[in-house]
């Protein structure tokens, strides 16, 4: 059977989602801002039409985005990530095997569909683009092909290309690259650098050998590949040729560490504050460790100041804390991580951002304990899935926090993000839930 692959993308995804619950939106320029409001991390077309720059400072453009009446939202990520599994499930229920690549991505299996193949495959990709829209609200665009490399191609060719009968197009975003003929034309016409799984530092490499078009690495000999960059953009001159050398992923890789860091919304010099932040973001790590089944062997913390206020002494401080054995305790691992804060916290020093990172993971289903190991880890066990089963179910409060916490975390938390402008969360916050009136 003919391998064929499907990349599903969220279109603009995080001003989608808050065009969700705000229909009165739909041609209205949007941004999302990044943490602390800073800088723009996401646009609408209608702004990215209005040369908004990704990365571009609030407080450059704040005069620009009010002449031109642009929405702007603080990241909602709570709202993303559950807007994000609506659209992975509704995927599941098309294609059971799906291939999550990131927050808005999946690839899909569309092997062995009936119906003329191409058109089968055109049909089927514009029934899922409307359903998902139609069950989650969320725009998606579809690129098919016979590789993943080709699929991320024909994916970004659906967001631009306008239907046309002599292209691989079934209109509104649905590409295939599955014709030959077609494909050289595409790859002829896409630069190097644009390519999926080209760096920045390939880039220059690949020129100086007179490879700047996908063409050009097609036709490229694979001996001299191989002896210059190795197996990974060997694998790209394969996929290129319609040579599946990139399997879908039933499971996604195990995680090598899990990172829990944020500024603050405002300096923060006392000791206390600090420790009410760095308990807050371990409790958040801990939680999300065991979201995937996983104990961490060593905890890393961080502090530092603002670097770029010269007028302020500077810091940039981190510190491994090994633990006696892995775990996925919440209380556990705020204990060693304010135990390494106290290491770190210099006096008088203005902070502007902290941070947990945990590593040394293993999965918790192949992990034996030693004969010393005098945890009770049966009722540790019971109290965590407790308070995980609480929260999953009444979500967070106003202030962001979750519904049961450990003290340490603070109640009142005025370091946390600066967030003036931020949507509800319609779908995981029950006080938030859309109103129906008659």
């Amino acid at each position: 059977m003919k391998k064929i692959f499907g990349l599903v993308d969220c279109n603009n995804f995080y001003s989608s989602c808050e065009r969700v619950f705000a229909p009165h939106l739909e041609s209205r320029p949007v941004v999302v801002l990044s943490n602390n409001d800073g800088c723009i991390i996401a646009r609408s077309s209608e702004a990215k039409d209005l040369g908004i720059p990704m990365g571009a400072p609030l407080f450059k453009y704040k005069d620009f985005l009010k002449q031109h009446n642009v929405a702007i939202f603080s990241a909602n990520f709570a709202l993303y990530g559950d807007l994000s599994q609506r659209v992975m499930e509704s995927l599941e229920s098309f294609n059971p095997q799906v291939d999550v690549y990131s927050v808005d991505e999946a690839f899909i299996d569309l092997s062995g569909l009936d119906g003329g193949f191409r058109t089968g495959l055109l049909d089927h990709g514009a029934r899922l683009r409307d359903t998902v829209q139609r069950w989650t609200g969320i725009p998606v665009s579809i690129g098919i092909a016979e590789t993943k490399t080709l699929a991320k191609l024909a994916n970004r060719l659906a967001k631009k290309t306008p239907p046309a009968a002599n292209m691989g197009n079934a209109g509104n975003n649905v590409f295939d690259l599955l014709d030959p003929q077609h494909r050289q034309t595409v790859l002829a016409a896409t630069d190097i650098k644009d390519l999926w799984g080209i760096g920045r530092n390939i880039t220059p490499k690949l020129n100086e050998l007179g490879i700047f078009s996908a063409l050009d690495l097609y036709n490229a000999p694979i001996d001299i590949i191989r002896k210059r960059f190795g197996a990974t953009i060997m694998r790209t001159v394969y996929e290129l040729r319609g040579q599946p050398c990139i399997e879908l992923e039933d499971q996604p890789p195990d995680k090598k560490t899990i990172i829990f860091t944020r500024s603050f919304g405002h300096r923060v010099s006392r000791h206390d504050e600090l420790k009410e932040a760095v308990a807050s973001y371990a409790s958040r790590a801990a939680a999300k460790l065991r979201r995937h089944g996983l104990l961490t062997g060593c905890l890393w913390v961080s502090a530092q100041t603002n670097h770029y206020n010269t007028f302020d002494e500077q810091c940039r401080d981190a510190l491994a804390m090994p633990l006696p054995q892995p775990t996925d305790h919440t209380g556990t691992l705020i204990k060693a991580a304010l135990a390494g804060l106290a290491r770190l916290y210099r006096p008088g020093y203005r902070y502007k951002r902290a941070g947990v990172m945990l590593f040394d993971l293993v999965a918790k289903k192949n992990y034996a304990p030693t004969l010393f190991d005098q945890t009770d880890t049966k009722h540790g066990d019971d109290l965590m899935a407790a308070l995980d089963t609480i929260n999953q179910k009444l979500g967070r409060n106003a202030r962001g926090h979750d519904v049961v916490q450990f003290g340490g975390g603070g109640i009142h938390t005025n370091w946390r993000m600066n967030q003036t402008r931020l949507s509800r969360r319609y779908t995981t916050r029950w006080a938030d839930l859309p109103i129906v009136k008659a």
